[in-house]
């Protein structure tokens, strides 16, 4: 690969799953999908052999039993995921200094200029796979490419432990042998849009001049689209990541229409970033909820409650509010929860704030975190209050 821009994007392989495999080894080769039985539930992520049987992350848990009735389905340990993605994350970070991570299982380096330290990035992502399996048993799958976009789309595109070259001046020919159902960013909404209109491949896309397909399909889409196909980046992870947040995201395929399978996302979410917030030692002031629809239209709306955030139940009541408040029954794309206005330290600025309610539940959080680091299984009641009301109902 000719040196110039190189960038990284490093995927954890099934990240959740992979995490209860290697502290539960009685669940390797079995499908196993970490999320709680109930019409209100998702499926958080799920196993390869899960996988196989049509079952994918976000899928509504009715739907992936359905499809697979024989699946091991446990709850979620977010404390435990947070503190191994914690060391894959400085592995990956120590590596070079372009890092920047997007969510708890994926982030990109950027190698540009670094060609007397890695002269060959082939050989290096290999040593970065290696580095990240020897010291904490996940494997990786990593693109490598001229772009962030085409980097994401090569880390999918041999997984598991897979590792993918896209060749300066091949971006176009490798998102043509990728596929127009498999580019980022092309849901089934959108796909079938393209079908209606002769549209059904990369190369046929690319016959329209960009008025054209903005006409046909909108301006950001049309935009979209037209750069999607050529392998040009469309500049969506442009940018350092913000320093003064924590933030997490999921994208759906296809889109998500339900409420309730959007809240089980955000109660999810939410215990992910407070034991982030517990181990980096930081209070929260603000929740901000992103929502990106089927059209790529992005909106973010941001709350700022009265009292700190101190715990996962308090980060939830405020992105499920946001949530009620955003949300119109559109197609959902994507939904990301940050926290903001972080200060260091585990104590409230303001002690005449903080009840005695909210002081137990950070307590809790912070011996949950503590016990599973030295490996002991906890589940929060919180988490399974989902799972009960909805046995109840049965």
């Amino acid at each position: 690969m000719a040196m110039g821009c190189v960038f990284f994007h490093i995927d954890l392989d099934a990240f959740f799953a992979s995490v209860e495999i290697l502290d539960n080894p009685q669940y390797k080769d079995k499908p196993l999908i970490i999320g709680t039985p109930g019409p209100r539930n998702v499926a958080s992520t799920c196993s390869y052999e899960a996988r196989k049987y049509g079952v994918h992350s976000a899928m509504p848990m009715t739907t992936a039993l359905r499809l697979c009735p024989n699946a091991i389905c446990i709850p979620g340990r977010y404390s435990r995921y947070s503190e191994k993605s914690k060391e894959v994350m400085k592995i990956i970070k120590d590596f070079a200094p372009g890092f920047l991570q997007v969510s708890i299982d994926e982030a990109f380096l950027d190698l540009t200029g670094m060609e007397r330290i890695y002269p060959l990035p082939g050989r290096a992502a290999k040593e970065l796979k290696r580095k990240i399996a020897e010291e904490t048993g996940l494997t990786v799958s990593i693109g490598v490419a001229t772009s962030r976009f085409i980097a994401k789309l090569a880390s999918d595109y041999h997984k598991p432990d897979g590792l993918t070259i896209v060749p300066s001046g091949r971006e176009m020919e490798f998102v043509d042998k990728v596929g127009l159902r498999k580019l980022w960013g092309v849901g089934n909404a959108m796909y079938e849009a393209l079908e209606r209109k002769g549209m059904q491949s990369t190369e046929t896309i690319r016959a329209y001049t960009l008025d054209q397909l903005k006409a046909m399909m909108g301006d950001k889409s049309g935009e979209y689209l037209y750069s999607i196909v050529r392998g040009i980046d469309p500049g969506i992870y442009q940018g350092a990541r913000k320093s003064h947040s924590i933030s997490s995201e999921i994208t759906f395929y296809p889109d998500v229409y339900s409420i309730d399978a959007l809240d089980s996302c955000l109660l999810e979410m939410a215990s992910d970033l407070s034991f982030r917030a517990l181990s980096e030692k930081v209070i929260a002031r603000s929740v901000t909820l992103k929502l990106r629809y089927g059209d790529f239209t992005t909106t973010t709306i941001q709350e700022t409650p009265d009292s700190n955030l101190y715990s996962s139940d308090d980060i939830h009541k405020v992105a499920k509010r946001l949530l009620r408040v955003k949300f119109k029954g559109q197609g959902i794309r994507l939904i990301g929860l940050a926290l903001g206005q972080l200060y260091s330290g585990e104590e409230p600025e303001q002690k005449e704030l903080f009840s005695e309610d909210k002081e137990k539940r950070r307590a809790l959080e912070k011996t949950i975190l503590s016990l599973s680091r030295d490996g002991k299984k906890v589940i929060k009641a919180g988490l399974l209050k989902n799972q009960v009301n909805d046995e109840n109902e049965s």
